[in-house]
Formats: C-alpha cells, sequence, structure tokens
C-alpha cells in the first residue's frame, strides 16, 4: 500500500514508523525540514519538505498513484485542503483529516463532508478520542490503561501489580487454574521497561505493568485478584476546560449515574465557555496549582483528578499537588513521552497518551476491511487487533495450539455468534467468528497476513 502522510510530528511520524516496518511505501511532507530529516533518518520512509496542501508538493510524494493520504498537520485547513486536493487533482481513493476546531467537527454531522464539497473520507479528533479516553480511564480508575473490544463485552486492562498482589510469583498456567471461572487472559507483561508476550510458565512479579482481557462483567472481582479495588467515583476535579476537560465534564453531566465534577480553568474567555455549556458543574477560573483554589474545589475528598491542561509539566505538578492534599487518584494527559517514566516515582495513578489515542483511531481506519478495533499499546510497541475471521484465512478451521502464530502474538478474546469464548488451546476458530489478538509491533505484518486482512478502499 502506498501511503502520504502529512505531517512528520509526533503523530505523523509514529505512524510512519508503524506503516513503513510493515513494509508499506509511506512517504512523509512536512514543511519542516528538520521533522522531515528525523523521519528519513529514523524511518524506512521517503521525506518531501513543502506545504502539504500544495499540488506540486502532493505530486512529488507520489499522489497519483496513492492509496491513501493521511492529513495530520498541525492546521486543520491545511488538512481539509490537502484532502481536497488529493481527491480533487489526483483522485487518491481515501483520505483522512485530523481536525481540532469544534466548529469543523461540529459541521461533521452536516453535509459538508459530503465527497462533492469536501472529500474527507474519515474525521479523526484528537481532543474527542482523548476525552473518551480519559472517561475509560475514570470508569476503571484502578487501571492505567483500558479499552473496550467486542462491543464492548471484553476490556483491555493494563495493571501495575503492587507489593500487595496476592498472586505475585504465581505461573499464569496455575492463574488459570486457581481462578478457573474468571474470564480473563495475560496477553502482555511490562518488566523493566520491556513489554513481551509472556507464556504460560512466567510468573507475575511485583512492579510488572500486566495487560489482560477481561470479561465486562468480571472486571471487578479480576481488579481484586491483582491487588486493586474497584472503587465508585462520586466527585471529580477536572483540571482543564478546554476541549478535552469540557468533554468530560459534560458526558459526565449526562449520566444516569450522577457524578459531581468541578473544572479548574486558567483562561478566563474558556471557563466562561465551559460555564456556559455546563449546567450542573461548577467551573472556577484559576492555576490549577494554586493551593487554596484546589481546596476550594474540594480536592481533598474528590475520588479522581484529571489534569488535562495542555501543559505536561503543569498535569504532572498539579496531579502530585492534588494528591498531597488527599484526593484518592489522579490522572494525568502527557504527550511527552519521555516523561511516561517518572509518573510512577510520582505517584500519578494513570496517564493519557494523546498520540497513540490519535494513531489507534487512524490505524482503525487504515486497516479496513474486516479489521473492526486496532488499539495501539503504550508508545507503539504492540497492538491489538480485532478483526473478523475470513474462510480463507490461514487460521480457518484450526486449534490455537495448532495455528503457528509468532511468539509476540496472544489470542486475547473470541466471539462466536453472540458467545463470548475464553481462548485456550484447544479453541477452534472457525470463519465468522471475531477474533482479537495482541501482538507485538514486529509480528503486525505475520498477523495481517494470517487473518488475511485486506485493504478495501470502497
Amino acid at each position: 500500500m502506498k501511503v502520504i502522510i502529512c505531517g512528520a510530528g509526533q503523530v505523523g511520524w509514529q505512524i510512519a514508523r508503524q506503516l513503513s516496518g510493515e513494509k508499506n511505501d509511506v512517504t512523509v511532507v512536512d514543511n519542516n525540514p528538520a521533522l522531515v530529516r528525523r523521519a528519513t533518518d529514523t524511518l524506512d520512509v521517503q521525506g518531501i519538505e513543502g506545504f502539504a496542501s500544495y499540488p506540486d508538493v502532493l505530486e512529488k510524494a507520489g499522489a497519483r498513484d496513492a492509496d491513501m493520504v493521511i492529513a495530520a498537520t498541525h492546521s486543520d485547513e491545511v488538512n481539509m485542503v490537502t484532502c481536497q486536493v488529493a481527491h480533487s487533482v489526483f483522485n487518491v481513493p481515501r483520505k483522512i483529516a485530523r481536525l481540532r476546531a469544534q466548529s469543523y467537527l461540529t459541521a461533521i454531522y452536516s453535509d459538508l463532508y459530503r465527497r462533492d464539497h469536501m472529500p474527507i473520507d474519515v474525521v479523526i479528533s484528537p481532543e474527542r478520542e482523548v476525552a473518551e479516553a480519559a472517561l475509560r480511564r475514570l470508569a476503571a480508575p484502578a487501571a492505567f490503561d483500558t479499552q473496550a473490544f467486542l462491543a464492548g463485552r471484553v476490556q483491555l486492562l493494563g495493571i501495575h501489580l503492587g507489593d500487595s498482589c496476592p498472586v505475585l510469583n504465581t505461573a499464569l498456567r496455575e492463574l488459570s487454574e486457581l481462578f478457573s471461572t474468571l474470564r480473563v487472559t495475560v496477553v502482555g507483561i511490562r518488566r523493566d521497561g520491556r513489554l513481551y508476550a509472556p507464556e504460560p510458565e512466567d510468573q507475575l512479579f511485583a512492579g510488572d505493568e500486566v495487560y489482560c482481557f477481561v470479561h465486562s462483567d468480571d472486571i471487578t472481582r479480576t481488579l481484586e485478584v491483582f491487588g486493586k479495588s474497584q472503587a465508585k467515583l462520586n466527585r471529580v476535579v477536572i483540571l482543564g476546560g478546554g476541549n478535552v476537560g469540557l468533554g468530560v465534564a459534560m458526558a459526565l453531566e449526562a449520566r444516569t449515574d450522577r457524578v459531581r465534577a468541578k473544572v479548574i480553568e486558567k483562561d478566563r474567555r474558556v471557563a466562561e465557555r465551559a460555564a456556559d455549556a455546563l449546567e450542573r458543574t461548577i467551573v472556577l477560573n484559576g492555576d490549577a496549582l494554586d493551593r487554596e483554589l484546589l481546596s476550594e474545589a474540594g480536592i481533598a475528598r474528590a475520588d479522581a483528578v484529571l489534569c488535562v491542561t495542555d501543559d505536561d509539566k503543569v498535569n504532572m505538578l498539579s496531579a502530585v499537588r492534588a494528591k498531597q492534599a488527599g484526593c484518592a487518584m489522579s490522572i494525568c494527559l502527557v504527550n511527552d513521552p519521555s516523561l511516561v517514566p517518572i509518573l510512577s516515582a510520582l505517584d500519578i495513578d494513570a496517564h493519557i497518551n494523546p498520540r497513540a489515542t490519535t494513531v489507534s483511531s487512524i490505524l482503525r481506519h487504515v486497516r479496513h476491511g474486516r479489521v473492526r478495533n486496532v488499539y495501539s499499546v503504550g508508545d507503539g510497541e504492540a497492538e491489538v487487533i480485532e478483526a473478523q475471521v475470513l474462510s480463507t484465512s490461514p487460521i480457518s478451521g484450526k486449534r490455537i495450539r495448532d495455528i503457528d502464530f509468532p511468539e509476540g502474538v496472544l489470542v486475547g478474546a473470541l466471539l462466536k455468534g453472540d458467545k463470548y469464548i475464553r481462548p485456550s488451546g484447544e479453541t477452534r476458530i472457525d470463519e465468522g467468528d471475531v477474533i482479537t489478538i495482541f501482538s507485538l509491533a514486529a509480528d503486525v505484518p505475520e498477523v495481517e497476513r494470517l487473518l488475511q486482512v485486506s485493504i478495501d478502499f470502497f
């Protein structure tokens, strides 16, 4: 597949890394020569310097025979014009655009994006993706990562194992025997900074970060097994009233189970906009690091603080200050992946990586055809792919134990019709089954081959 990625920032670079690693023909376009050079020096991609919306620049990038254009620059207008030029001048089959402005997103639900007006096939909103990720974190506060699969029947949970975890030094095979009715499958372990797919004899140790598939009805019990408690959230303080914070607050207001939320926003204009949009949520104008303001917001009684300002350091420091003041749990937005390793030392419970959420959303549409869902784990270290099994797939009609999966691949859950199956070596995979697979990044091409995923643009 030939893909042109417009914008070589964090999201564009990550998408280029994953697609080029899967032997796709990738060209990166950016008007910043340093970003283009970084992409070409570190990745197996071609680089073009220039404005992505210019027809001559797109032509140099190979738009005449490209299969897809992904417009992920920092400008909504450049992204929209890029898709328009790719369609009108070069007839590129599929166009994906990242848009931030709320006004454009609202217009999605009108006829603005009809192909004869503004031919964008898929619109990605980073703020909406991050807001949804934040709500998932709040729904499972004991997990540092979570994502729904199989139409919500299954959750991927990331759980940090502490010293008090009751199943430390227990092999995964023994874990399955001890809790035979528990519908959970451990598919990934990050230990000493390295993520890998475990074997049945591998043991669990304090400090491990464990990724597991859990049936939605078994989440609370699973967390208890791993030494976590699933407390209900009644009070939440949101630091940052921009698109992300406002989106979370509006979603909490719309819930049937009442969650009391308060918002702190430093910019008066943004705070006033949030106050106008919200009905029951109190909005305070001031600095998220101000002790008195945090106290006024009731941070000591809050079940969780969600730090989603546009400054990583403010998010981290305000999360630390909130925990010191007595807040039970802290979640913060972190754009810079180099800051993530120090979060646990700061007693920050969970973080949201906006790059990972946006990349996951884009990959979900890049891997078209029978792929239903894709989630990027960590800093692009692995992917979880949900797909329907085709009759022509090499895995169709075989038991899992007889399939030659790579070492970095594990089946997490299976859906046969409407019936959830916790996979084992004896589980047979048939045509029409919906399967979720955890795969290290290097093994994704082989997973796609086994699933016989086809890129279908029409």
